[in-house]
């Protein structure tokens, strides 16, 4: 398939991304799109995901200068937002007149890719000054994290169901608060310690480059020690709802539970991040690819990667916001994120197959309806929901240069 109207649409769409400062965003940023469903918003990790593919187009236009400003803003948007205890929320807003809190009362806060976000920038800009300055802020918000969502096992959880990312995600949706020790979650978090241990390295701070980078080994090995399942050959979710070991439960005394998490083997595409994160070993990646990615009955589908595995009984295709709907469709991101991990473990002809499957997906979407949409039906292409959507679906531009043969942007 030519793919020249879908990279000029990619490209002239870009251009509404870029915002000046305006209302309560006192610095240059990067918008999900002024024209859609989300104005006048700022979405933790769709910031940072919207970031990765402007910087490839940047590249592209020779526009990394102004791009810089950009990115930076971005950050410190939202860290003119923290609060006292560390706390940053999971969107931010132009206009201070929405109560965001108020209207939907949430826990959760936002996704720990914000120090990713700031090793992203610095990798291509090598500036330390801005970072220097809000290096305790970044301390502060995975302080936040580690102080209040880490569990016994040493995972993290999150607080809610609340916009969680894949926000109807079974293992998590619907669920008791503080249960879910998610592998979205942790997966993310494994990578954030990573950022932080890079930015302490930059800017000098040898400690913290040592704190850092222990606590996300210790971080890898719970994953692997909780959420890799070797019946399967995949990570999941756990479960940490559980109750305190009491003895002096005559039921319990004699064997006390001796395990603190409970594994939930629900197929949801978060469990092949670890593949992005690069947590699994060669042999438990070539399982998780060859066993579970690579079924065709469960996520491989002929556009790309079900969100939700089509055995499961919660999996339809649905178009709905508040909450988006993970429960089947098919997201440009969660595409991204499986073919960066399949490059990341040498699967080149299975990550050449979803890049185009991909591309071929929004062509088809851009030939029929003009525009793109948030997610997809896996087998005809259909949009489910949300036209006019663009933000993360610039991703499709790094898998384009990728098949082209020109050098890919690498987010952290």
């Amino acid at each position: 398939m030519d793919y020249g109207n879908l990279k000029q649409y990619i490209l002239n769409l870009s251009n509404i991304l870029w915002a000046e400062p305006y209302g309560e965003f006192k610095h240059p940023c990067i918008v999900v799109t002024k024209n859609s469903s989300y104005p006048s918003q700022l979405w933790d990790w769709g910031n940072w995901a919207n970031n990765i593919a402007l910087r490839q187009i940047a590249v592209l236009q020779n526009k990394q200068e102004k791009l810089y400003e950009h990115e930076v803003g971005s950050v410190l948007n939202f860290l003119n937002e923290q609060k006292a205890d560390g706390s940053i929320e999971i969107v931010i807003f132009a206009d201070k007149s929405y109560d965001f809190a108020s209207k939907m009362p949430h826990k959760n806060i936002h996704k720990p890719v914000l120090a990713q976000h700031v090793a992203f920038i610095l990798k291509h800009n090598g500036d330390t000054a801005w970072v220097t300055e809000i290096y305790h802020k970044l301390k502060a918000f995975i302080s936040y994290y580690e102080s209040n969502a880490k569990h016994e096992s040493g995972l993290f959880y999150f607080f809610d169901d609340f916009a969680i990312g894949v926000d109807n995600d079974p293992a998590t949706f619907y669920r008791p608060d503080n249960s879910s020790a998610s592998i979205f979650l942790n997966s993310l978090m494994y990578k954030e310690l990573g950022a932080m241990s890079y930015i302490a390295s930059v800017i000098g701070n040898e400690a913290d480059k040592e704190y850092y980078s222990t606590r996300q080994k210790e971080l890898k090995d719970a994953i692997n020690e909780h959420c890799y399942d070797e019946k399967d050959g995949m990570y999941y979710s756990c479960d940490i709802n559980l109750r305190q070991i009491d003895e002096s439960v005559a039921l319990h005394k004699g064997a006390p539970r001796h395990y603190s998490t409970l594994i939930q083997r629900l197929g949801c595409w978060s469990s092949f991040l670890p593949l992005w994160a690069g947590i699994p070993n060669k042999e438990q990646a070539e399982r998780i690819v060859k066993e579970n990615l690579l079924c065709q009955k469960a996520f491989w589908a002929p556009f790309g990667v079900r969100s939700l595995s089509r055995y499961e009984k919660m999996y339809r295709l649905i178009g709905s916001g508040n909450p988006s709907s993970w429960q089947g469709g098919v997201w440009i991101l969660s595409n991204y994120f499986v073919f960066k991990g399949l490059l990341k473990y040498g699967y080149k002809a299975e990550a050449d197959e979803l890049a185009r499957k991909t591309l071929d997906l929004l062509s088809l979407d851009l030939e029929k309806s003009g525009a793109f949409h948030e997610y997809y039906n896996p087998e005809t292409g259909e949009g489910l929901y949300n036209k006019g959507f663009s933000s993360w679906n610039l991703l499709a531009f790094n898998m384009l240069c990728y098949l082209e043969g020109k050098p890919v942007i690498e987010e952290f």
